[in-house]
């Protein structure tokens, strides 16, 4: 696909706003992600034989596909949840938009045209 590049979405869910504003930030601030998306969420599960029925908080960090192993790690140090949802996904996005999230996430060396 022309003028697309390939970026990683790693996402996880918290019960309590403040969580997900603290990962957030935490992810801003050490250049692990270039946008956190927080939206709130109604997900049902099932939980140590129970069906579950919960508001969360779903956060979605776009990040370069480097900084995937670096963000899953402070994810699971800060995590609130015994067993907390780490998804990574590749998203193609325009060149201009992975050059973005490359140069806020410190990866900036890893250059354009790679898809």
């Amino acid at each position: 696909m022309t003028g697309f590049e390939t970026i990683a979405v790693v996402s996880t869910t918290v019960a309590q706003a403040q969580d997900a504003e603290r990962l957030a930030a935490l992810a801003l601030q050490q250049r692990l992600a270039a946008c956190v998306q927080v939206v709130q969420v109604q997900s049902h599960y099932r939980w140590k034989g129970a069906l579950q029925r919960e508001a969360e908080w779903r956060l979605d960090g776009k990040t370069a596909q480097a900084q995937v192993p670096a963000l899953l790690a402070l994810l699971r140090a800060h995590h609130p949840y015994e067993l907390p949802e780490l998804a990574v996904n590749l998203c193609q996005v325009s060149t201009a938009y992975a050059d973005w999230v490359r140069a806020e996430t410190g990866d900036a060396a890893q250059g354009a045209g790679q898809a």
